[in-house]
């Protein structure tokens, strides 16, 4: 569904504000997201010392991943709903209370089990959290719209980045490092969230439960949303099972995790829109689809070989950058569904992908061989560039509407999306791409800079 496009060409303030020149309030929300994002990637260097500690194999400790992905999937779904509810900054602060009772227990456990469980709770904190935290760093921030956006992508990288190589160092010490330190850094983040965020207010129109799911019934949405599913699958099968091929320790471990982290933030913030407005969006998620497709099969191949497993792992984080923000793009461009319930739908759809692949690769290499899941992988990510391509035409059409001269709907529709709750990471990179394209082809970021300043300021009025 469009949002009218802003009037008037865009105009740039005399001097822009930096973007760290922010109220408390902002800093505690951007501290608690680079913690929030370091969830993923936290577990990565832990897997195999975990598995050698518990006496559990593989496809247990792949568990990890699947309860909380999935619970993070069918979260997704009444995220909207619970912000509707509670407003923005009540659904934060649940979020992180969440992850810090979970994350702290599951520390505490003596089983595979039970932090499997646990795990799961941490993913229903984590999807309250990740929906709304975009939303109010928006809302609070000063220095202008672009700046909140450059904020919350700051955190973004350094949270990729920095997890697995956290997880390393406190896994070196002990597996149950990793959990503590999370639940200590987020109880900090939920301290200061509750003392420093002003109220928010909740919104006008109540969110439907069913809303994400009866919007899959659109072709547009359920097509991008199994491109996802099946891009995840094989994004997974790397993450989840890769580990264990290298025969590190969980600090060497957490280097090689930290080095794939930055590739893919950088990738993810900076690659793809360049390489959007080069190729356009298709083309390039074709392209970086067909390369991490091959470079799946190479960790298939020589699985035996730990140096050419981990070039592999490290360079994979070209392409999962590129296509974390372009399957994005694609989804948010051509649904004909407001942007909160698109947000909500393509989470669901493409967490369950990649909740379910590290079990299933752990199942196949003990009924198969360690070949097999990698080799999956590699399917499923071309699997996921042919599906794509029965989209290719709309996709097309939505990159030209959005580089027309003048406004712009999808322009205007990414800049809206960031304000509002659900949300994706992600699309505080679609929204910085379109206050860029704004200044190139006109279309309305001063008015969103003023929007911003003076959203920031009645938030900080007593």
């Amino acid at each position: 569904m469009k949002s009218p496009a802003p009037a008037g060409p865009a105009t740039e303030p005399a001097s822009a504000p930096s973007p760290f020149r922010q109220p408390k309030a902002v800093w505690a929300v951007a501290f608690a997201c680079v913690i929030s994002f370091m969830g993923i990637g936290l577990v990565d260097p832990i897997l195999p010392s975990l598995a050698a500690k518990l006496q559990a194999s593989p496809s247990q400790v792949e568990l990890l991943f699947t309860s909380y992905l999935v619970v993070t999937a069918v979260a997704m779904l009444v995220t909207g709903w619970v912000s509707s509810l509670l407003g923005a900054k009540n659904t934060l602060i649940a979020g992180l209370t969440l992850i810090v009772v979970f994350s702290a227990v599951a520390g505490a456990s003596g089983t595979i089990g039970q932090i499997v469980g646990f795990r799961a709770g941490w993913g229903v904190g984590n999807a309250l959290f990740i929906a709304t935290s975009l939303a109010v760093i928006v809302g609070s921030a000063s220095g202008g719209f672009k700046g909140a956006i450059v904020l919350y992508e700051t955190a973004l990288g350094v949270g990729i980045a920095c997890g697995p190589l956290l997880g390393g160092l406190m896994g070196n010490v002990s597996w149950r490092g990793p959990f503590f330190g999370v639940a200590v850094l987020m109880l900090i983040a939920l301290v200061a969230t509750a003392l420093l965020v002003p109220p928010t207010p909740r919104p006008a129109r109540r969110s439907s439960l069913s809303e994400p799911i009866k919007a899959l019934r659109h072709r547009s949405l359920a097509t991008t949303g199994v491109t996802g599913l099946l891009y995840n699958w094989g994004f997974f099968t790397i993450l989840g099972y890769a580990p264990f091929l290298m025969n590190l320790s969980p600090l060497r471990l957490g280097g090689v995790f930290c080095a794939w982290g930055v590739l893919v933030a950088l990738f993810a913030v900076f690659g793809a829109p360049m390489l959007k407005a080069r190729f356009g969006t298709a083309v390039t998620l074709y392209g970086s689809m067909v390369l991490m497709a091959l470079d799946t099969l190479v960790i298939g191949i020589f699985p035996g070989h730990p140096g050419v497993v981990i070039g592999a792992v490290i360079v994979s984080g070209i392409f999962i950058g590129t296509n974390n923000t372009l399957v994005t793009t694609a989804v948010m461009s051509i649904a004909p569904v407001p942007r909160p319930v698109a947000s909500a739908a393509y989470g669901f759809v493409r967490f369950i992908g990649g909740g379910l692949a590290p079990f299933v690769a752990g199942k196949l290499v003990e009924h198969y061989n360690v070949h097999v899941p990698f080799v999956l992988g590699a399917v499923t990510v071309l699997a996921a560039a042919f599906v794509l391509s029965t989209v290719h035409r709309a996709l097309q059409d939505a990159d030209a509407e959005e580089t027309h001269a003048g406004p712009s709907h999808e322009r205007a529709d990414a800049e809206e999306a960031v304000r509002e709750t659900p949300g994706l990471p992600e699309e505080a990179v679609l929204a910085e791409t379109a206050l860029a394209e704004d200044r190139k082809f006109g279309g309305g970021t001063a008015n969103l800079d003023a929007a911003s300043e003076g959203g920031a300021e009645d938030a900080r009025r007593p």
